[in-house]
This record gives structure tokens, sequence and C-alpha cells, in this order.
């Protein structure tokens, strides 16, 4: 069991290392297919993927977690089921993509870039939480 406020810095160390690991395979695509046009897809990916998923996907587990009546949890404590099923879903889907390379070069580049970078964000954002956790919900602001 750990405390509540250590779920924030269990779910912002892992989605923190998903998305550093998501952003390398991006740009390490982008040493063949850099383009104007690649760096503009990236920053609409990043921008889909952070205001309509990960943003408001935070918002939730933070509001959920300060929620809790009880001051331990299990670790785990800091997804719902739903959640952990999304992130089993991208994951097998974005290895499969690489393995069968069923996308070119270019789309690894700038989806997996934007994609990274908005999941790197969410685990920032969870981390941000646990250092601010006597405060007010940092989602919240």
């Amino acid at each position: 069991m750990v405390k509540k406020r250590t779920l924030f810095l269990l779910a912002g160390l892992i989605w923190s290392l998903a998305g550093g690991n998501v952003l390398k395979i991006g740009l390490q695509a982008y040493t063949n297919a850099f383009s104007v046009l690649n760096v503009g897809l990236t920053a609409l990916v990043f921008f889909l993927f952070w205001t309509k998923v990960f943003r408001p996907l935070v918002g939730k587990h933070v509001i959920r977690i300060h929620g809790y009546e009880e001051e331990y949890k299990r670790p785990w404590n800091f997804f719902d089921k739903k959640s952990f099923l999304i992130m089993a879903f991208m994951m097998t889907f974005g290895i499969t993509i690489r393995v069968m390379n069923l996308m070119p070069e270019s789309f690894i580049a700038f989806f997996y870039t934007g994609l990274g970078t908005a999941l790197a964000m969410a685990g920032i954002l969870f981390l941000a939480n646990y250092i601010g956790y006597d405060r007010k919900a940092v989602s919240e602001e």
C-alpha cells in the first residue's frame, strides 16, 4: 500500500517514461524524414492528443485520486481499469505499427514525436500534482 500522494509520483514516472520512449522513436525517425510539413503535423498531433486525450485524462485521475477517502491505496490505483485498457491498446497498436512496418518512417516521425511529447507532458503534470500535493490540484488551475 502507498499513500495517495505517491499515486501521482507513480503515474508521473510511468507516463514520463512512456512519453520519453515514444518521443525518442519519433525523433530517431525524424533523422530521415525531416520536413516543414512533418513539423507542422507533429504540432497538430501534439495539440490534439494533449487537449483531447491526455490533459482531460490527467484531470480526471487527479480528481479521482484526491477523492479517495482512504490515505493508503494499492500502487496500481493511480489509474482505473479503463485507463489501463487504453494504455495496453495504445502500446499494442504502436508496437504492431513498427514491427510490421505498417506506416512509413515519415509517419512515425511526426506521429510519435507529437504523441510522445503529449504523453511526457501528462507525466509532468502528474509529477506537478505530486510536488504540489498539499495545494490545489495542478490540473484544475
